[in-house]
């Protein structure tokens, strides 16, 4: 395996721009991070994740849909100029893409979404490279290419065909043996927070978290939607007409679980009117709805939404004092 240092990887994306639209994490001027083009700033591929939701490089958070113009010509978008190369995602964002690829797969196909997801390629980056130097999981097949920090280079896994191509492409002085240390650090990170979430599950399941509690989370919410809008398992959106002199636009947006008029109806009916309930949909959804129709709970524990929230009710923090309140009853 060859084992690469930032600079012959930031001189590798270069090259991949005459092929791919490529989106690699970037350090901004406030040092922060952010995806952007390779020259939009430096190459910035540790720090853990990015804040933004992942996701959003195939479901934007605003997209057309189709337009209709006065001759009643029916327009859909065209595929992108160049396949989109997204580098930067940790392990979790991994299993999220995951999951955003069946959703947008059962039952119905997609067109919109996979017209940028196929022929992507995604890498994940992992290894002695988190925020303050924490190890960040090996991820171990969810992606094309994975970049494994051992705290010197960058360690180039292939996992696909396709990455398997663009490693050989890569031009490094150095190979690496194994991957064995590595492995087994990653093997042994603390699953703390994984038990929290799946205990919460079957409490919320099991019908013991009461009411009142929601009410108390929700007192705290301020609907500000910053959950909704860096979580890369989100799918909820709603659609737009745009009208225009000669043409309409109908448009796909984000929507919030948090805002009031997510569930209202034409009636005025407004099955979730009450801001307990959608806060208690919020979890709910992803910890005990989706576990049942999915296999799998769809929180991945990305963390971003516990960094976002002003309120301290991410979904970390809400699952943990479920535990707390209600598990040893």
């Amino acid at each position: 395996m060859k084992a690469a240092t930032l600079k012959e990887l930031e001189i590798f994306f270069k090259t991949c721009e005459s092929e791919y639209d490529v989106l690699v994490p970037i350090e901004l001027h406030d040092g922060t991070r952010s995806l952007g083009k390779i020259t939009d700033g430096p190459l910035a591929l540790a720090g853990g994740f990015i804040l933004q939701k992942t996701t959003s490089v195939f479901f934007p958070q605003r997209e057309t849909m189709f337009t209709v113009g006065i001759d009643k010509k029916f327009t859909v978008p065209e595929p992108p100029e160049k396949p989109i190369m997204v580098v930067g995602l940790t392990a979790e964002d991994a299993e999220c893409l995951e999951f955003i690829d069946k959703f947008f797969s059962t039952d119905y196909h997609d067109d919109i979404y996979f017209k940028k997801r196929d022929n992507s390629v995604v890498f994940v980056v992992s290894g002695k490279c988190g925020k303050n130097g924490e190890f960040l999981k090996i991820s171990g097949g969810k992606c094309d290419i994975e970049l494994v920090y051992d705290g010197d280079k960058y360690i180039v896994v292939p996992y696909t065909e396709i990455g398997t191509d663009l490693e050989k492409l890569l031009v490094c002085s150095t190979e690496i043996a194994s991957l064995e240390a590595l492995h087994k650090e990653s093997d042994a990170l603390p699953t703390n927070d994984k038990d929290i979430l799946m205990e919460a599950s079957k409490l919320i399941a099991q019908n013991r978290v009461t009411e009142k509690f929601w009410d108390e989370i929700a007192n705290r919410c301020i609907a500000c939607t910053g959950c909704n809008l860096v979580c890369p398992t989100c799918t909820c959106f709603h659609v737009d007409d745009l009208n225009f002199e000669e043409i309409v636009v109908r448009e796909r947006i984000w929507d919030s679980c948090q805002l009031d008029g997510f569930m209202r109806e034409a009636s005025g009916h407004n099955p979730m009117g009450l801001e307990g309930q959608r806060t208690r949909r919020r979890i709910h959804h992803k910890l005990v709805a989706d576990l049942d129709r999915w296999g799998h709970v769809t929180c991945f524990l990305c963390g971003r939404c516990d960094e976002v929230c002003p309120s301290n009710i991410g979904i970390k923090a809400v699952t943990k004092e479920i535990v707390d309140r209600f598990g040893k009853q």
